[in-house]
């Protein structure tokens, strides 16, 4: 079960434990040629992308939890995401609003080391589409609201 603290502030509840902070993600044993990083959330039960960080330098290994809200996060540097236009609309990560879905976080390593391709008004759906055509290998998480 994904935490409280991961689920999204604007479902409407007014529940103070929900704070659309990120959670916290590790990975490790990517290839030698991963240029970046770039993690992809989806929610599997309706197919709506949550959140989209990408250029996320080689020598980073994990994300802290609570990953700034802004196209471009103090944490990892050099990091970019994507805009999220939904029930709220900001820059990073939206968590879970609906119960019982299951939601997955695919970090891909990639063959370039920045998407120049995209900018601050390219779409979840673009980022993604750019993501997979320079992914190399990737590796997923899963968890239920």
């Amino acid at each position: 079960m994904i935490p409280k603290v991961h689920d999204c502030a604007s479902s409407g509840d007014g529940d103070p434990e929900k704070k659309d902070e990120s959670p916290p993600l590790a990975w490790s044993g990517a290839p030698e040629q991963a240029k970046s990083y770039a993690i992809v959330m989806h929610d599997l039960d309706n197919g709506i992308i949550h959140w989209v960080i990408y250029d996320i330098p080689a020598t980073a290994a994990e994300l802290p939890q609570n990953v700034d809200h802004a196209y471009q996060p103090s944490v990892p540097a050099g990091s970019r995401q994507a805009y999220y236009r939904g029930s709220a609309n900001f820059f990073g990560y939206q968590g879970p609003c609906t119960t019982n879905h299951t939601y997955e976080w695919a970090v891909h390593a990639l063959n370039k080391e920045s998407l120049t391709e995209l900018d601050a008004n390219s779409s979840t759906q673009a980022a993604e589409t750019a993501i997979d055509a320079a992914t190399i290998a990737t590796a997923s998480l899963r968890g239920n609201s």
